[in-house]
């Protein structure tokens, strides 16, 4: 059972991921996760980016464990686990919902104060590509760092046209396109 600050941590991961940051204030993250207000600055003495940090470490951490399982089978493997995560994501929350990393990411930093949780998103995304290109490498791929990145920002972007769209069929064709590019890099064995 998750403990009273893993359950705000998850709410407002769900929150962010839709709405944004921006979009949500603290009593709204604490709302979301049916927690008291107090309860969550007992834990978040830092506040709203403190808390919104932890969310997207929460998050990226979920996926980075889930890639990293598909990708002992091979990159092709991983890029579809990566891109089937998304898509069920998407198609779940009736393309309500999106990552919660670039929610963070693309949101204007505070005027004052760090950007916690905007360092936190570009953690992650560093996370999710070393995670592929490593398995490039191994793979025998000599590009694999630009290629990952490549594959994150592809991915990250269409989730975030799918939702505007509230149409799946960009992740589709991204999907498509990256595994073509992926299999035509590996060759037969990848």
């Amino acid at each position: 059972m998750a403990s009273s600050r893993d359950r705000i941590v998850m709410g407002a991961a769900d929150l962010i991921r839709r709405r944004g940051l921006a979009g949500s204030t603290v009593r709204d993250l604490a709302a979301h996760s049916g927690a008291p207000l107090g309860s969550t600055y007992h834990y978040f003495p830092r506040g709203k980016q403190q808390l919104a940090a932890e969310a997207v470490r929460h998050a990226g951490d979920l996926v980075s464990t889930a890639l990293a399982r598909e990708l002992a089978a091979g990159p092709v493997a991983g890029l579809r686990a990566f891109l089937a995560l998304w898509r069920q994501t998407v198609l779940d929350s009736g393309f309500r919902a999106g990552c919660p990393v670039l929610a963070v990411a693309v949101e204007e930093p505070p005027a004052e104060g760090v950007a916690e949780a905007i360092a936190a998103a570009a953690a992650v995304f560093a996370a999710w590509e070393m995670l592929l290109a490593e398995a490039l490498r191994e793979h025998g791929v000599a590009d694999a760092g630009p290629l990952a990145t490549l594959i994150v920002a592809s991915v990250e972007g269409t989730v975030a046209m799918c939702r505007a769209k509230r149409d799946i069929q960009p992740l589709d064709d991204v999907a498509a396109q990256l595994e073509q590019l992926l299999t035509d890099r590996l060759g037969p064995l990848g």
